[in-house]
């Protein structure tokens, strides 16, 4: 297409009608906006902060103190840092508390001495900070086991000074089973411990707490679960990898990867400027991108700038090609570029700056 002439490689593209359509999705699923805490780790842009705003959602989660504060610049009023805060950060997430007052900040923690530290440095300034137990259910990540430790936790936030109680924070991003009845089962067998916890909480005489659960993978099970909120992330672009694993869920790739043929250093191969700086390559070879145009492409090796495709003998592709293909993986990828290329009825539209991919942008 004419349109990609103008584009330099490479690029993301984003089509933000499919974006529309995926967060509209993800708010039919959860049956309101209310429910949803959608994690803005994938996308990282003001943009996409403010279709969800627009489409009702005002809870949000997201990763850094960087990403914590593109929310609450755009004026997200309900902010989780989905991260244990320590040394420093815990001293930025409270400058950045000050500076936009609108804002109710909060953020997760799994250790008694470092909870009660937050504490302290909120308490020094007359300030109080809420705290989600960040509960460890399987994913052996982040978290505190839901057993008496995770009690005697909850109990040190509720008398400490600087501290208010938000609920439990659980996370279950290890299930991942293609086939939805499994994932299903081990999500809410991985769950049954949480439920434990709340009883003994409530025979300890405390409140039965808010829950946060879940991620992309287990967005629909926990979705169908009315005692919590939700927090998909990836289904606001989605990808090829949930793609395939997450079948029953429908949303559709929103972001493209252009690439152009850089070389052709075999008779059966090609070389595309699309290396590990471009496109997340935690995954095997194998399982970094798609090219839906030309699936006979099959990744050979990468390096920093290039990718090596095998494209068969008698391929008729030539230097300077551009090709257009769909990550495994959206989330670290979109954090390697600077902006989204947005492109609406075959035309360049705007460009989405992907603001938080910056460690510190004030605070």
């Amino acid at each position: 297409m004419e349109i990609y002439s103008q584009i330099d490689t490479p690029a993301l593209l984003v089509n933000p009608d499919i974006v529309s359509a995926n967060i509209a999705e993800m708010v039919r699923m959860a049956g309101n906006a209310d429910r949803l805490r959608p994690h803005i780790k994938t996308h990282k842009s003001a943009v996409g902060i403010r279709m969800m705003l627009n489409a009702g959602i005002t809870k949000f989660k997201c990763a850094t103190i960087a990403e914590a504060e593109l929310l609450a610049s755009n004026k997200a009023p309900d902010v989780l840092l989905a991260h244990q805060p320590v040394g420093p950060k815990i001293h930025r997430l409270y400058e950045l508390s000050e500076a936009f007052p609108e804002t109710k900040f909060s953020c997760i923690v799994d250790d008694i001495e470092n909870a009660a530290l937050i504490g302290i440095i909120f308490d020094e300034h007359s300030r109080k900070i809420r705290v989600f137990a960040d509960i460890n259910v399987g994913m052996n990540r982040t978290g505190i086991s839901p057993d008496e430790r995770a009690l005697d936790l909850i109990k040190q936030i509720h008398s400490a000074n600087g501290l208010v109680f938000g609920g439990l924070h659980v996370y279950d991003g290890q299930h991942r089973q293609p086939d939805f009845s499994e994932r299903e089962k081990a999500c809410d067998n991985a769950f049954e411990p949480v439920y434990a916890l709340i009883e003994m909480m409530q025979a300890a005489g405390l409140e039965k707490p808010h829950i946060i659960a879940g991620g992309s993978p287990t967005f629909s099970i926990h979705a169908n679960r009315p005692d919590r909120e939700c927090s998909p992330g990836t289904n606001i672009f989605w990808d090829y990898g949930y793609s395939q694993i997450c079948q029953e869920q429908n949303f559709t790739p929103a972001v493209n990867i252009l690439t152009r043929v850089i070389s052709l250093p075999a008779k059966n191969r090609i070389c595309v400027d699309l290396g590990h700086k471009a496109v997340a390559a935690e995954n095997e070879i194998s399982k970094r991108v798609v090219f839906p145009d030309h699936p006979q492409l099959k990744a050979v090796s990468q390096s920093e700038e290039h990718l090596v495709l095998e494209a068969g003998a008698d391929h008729t592709i030539r230097v300077g090609d551009v090709l257009l293909g769909i990550p495994y993986h959206i989330c670290p990828t979109v954090a390697l570029h600077e902006g989204l290329n947005e492109i609406k009825d075959g035309r360049l539209t705007g460009i989405w700056e992907i603001e938080a991919r910056k460690r510190r942008i004030s605070y």
